[in-house]
C-alpha cells in the first residue's frame, strides 16, 4: 500500500500543487496517466480542467472519474494512480459513498494495485473517520466513516494557536480535544506544507512545518520532518 496525504493543495505565495510538486513526482514515478475524483468541489469540468492542467505540468496524463467513458467503478479498475482533491469533505464522502466507489478504492489500494494521492479533504478521506476535517457539513452523507487507509485520523491545514490573539472561538487544539472526549482514534495535526507518505517501510512526515500528534488523555507530541509515525 502505497499514500502520499498532502495537508493543504496550495501554499501561500505558490500555484496549485507547486509546494509538493516535486514529492508527487518522485511517488508516482513511472506511471502515466492518473484518475482524479473530483467531487469535493461542484464544478467537476472546472476543477478537472485545472488537474489535468497541473498534472500534465509535471508529465502525467490525468483521467477523472466523472466524465471516464464508462464510468466511474470503469475508471477505478483501470487506475494506476488516484488523486483526490480538496474541497468539501462532507461533499465528497458522501459522493464517492453514493457511487459506490468507496469499496473499490479501499480493495485496489489495500491490495497495492493503485497508489493514492490525497489533498486536504482528499487526505480527510483516507482516514478512519472525516471527525476531524475542518468543513461544514453542507450535505449528509450515508456515513462519517471513510476510507480507513490509515489507523489515525488527520486534521490537514492544522493551525496553532496564534499568541496574543483576542479570537475568542475554539482553537483547533480544543477541537481535537473535544473529538477525542467521544473517540479514541490518535489524530495528527497536519500543517500546511506538510505531508505523510505511507509505503512498505512505514509512515513517515515530510515536506515542511511539521505536525503534531495528539492522542486521547496525553499530551500532544510536536512532530518534524522526517519523523517516523509507524507507532500511531
Amino acid at each position: 500500500m502505497r499514500l502520499l496525504l498532502i495537508s493543504n493543495s496550495t501554499q501561500y505565495g505558490t500555484g496549485y500543487l507547486d509546494h509538493c510538486a516535486d514529492a508527487i513526482e518522485s511517488f508516482l514515478g513511472p506511471v502515466q496517466r492518473v484518475t482524479f475524483v473530483p467531487y469535493a468541489l461542484s464544478d467537476r469540468d472546472a476543477y478537472a480542467a485545472k488537474a489535468r492542467a497541473r498534472f500534465e505540468a509535471m508529465g502525467y496524463g490525468l483521467d477523472s472519474v466523472h466524465d471516464f467513458d464508462g464510468g466511474p467503478l470503469r475508471a477505478l479498475e483501470h487506475a494506476n494512480a488516484l488523486f483526490i482533491g480538496g474541497g468539501n469533505t462532507f461533499r465528497l464522502l458522501d459522493a464517492i459513498s453514493r457511487k459506490g466507489l468507496v469499496d473499490a478504492i479501499r480493495r485496489r489500494v489495500n491490495g497495492g494495485e493503485m497508489s493514492y494521492v490525497g489533498a486536504s479533504a482528499g487526505t480527510n478521506v483516507a482516514c478512519p473517520s472525516i471527525r476531524t476535517t475542518n468543513d461544514m457539513p453542507i450535505v449528509e452523507p450515508p456515513t462519517f466513516e471513510a476510507l480507513g487507509l490509515v489507523p489515525f485520523n488527520i486534521n490537514p491545514h492544522y493551525q496553532d494557536p496564534l499568541p496574543g490573539s483576542t479570537h475568542m472561538g475554539e482553537t483547533r487544539e480544543q477541537r481535537i480535544a473535544e473529538f477525542h472526549e467521544e473517540n479514541t482514534t490518535p489524530v495528527v495535526g497536519l500543517r500546511e506544507g506538510a505531508w505523510l507518505l505511507v509505503d512498505g517501510q512505514g509512515v513517515v512526515l515530510q515536506g515542511a512545518n511539521g505536525a503534531r500528534l495528539f492522542r486521547r488523555g496525553q499530551a500532544p507530541t510536536e512532530l518534524t520532518s522526517g519523523a517516523r509515525v509507524d507507532f500511531v
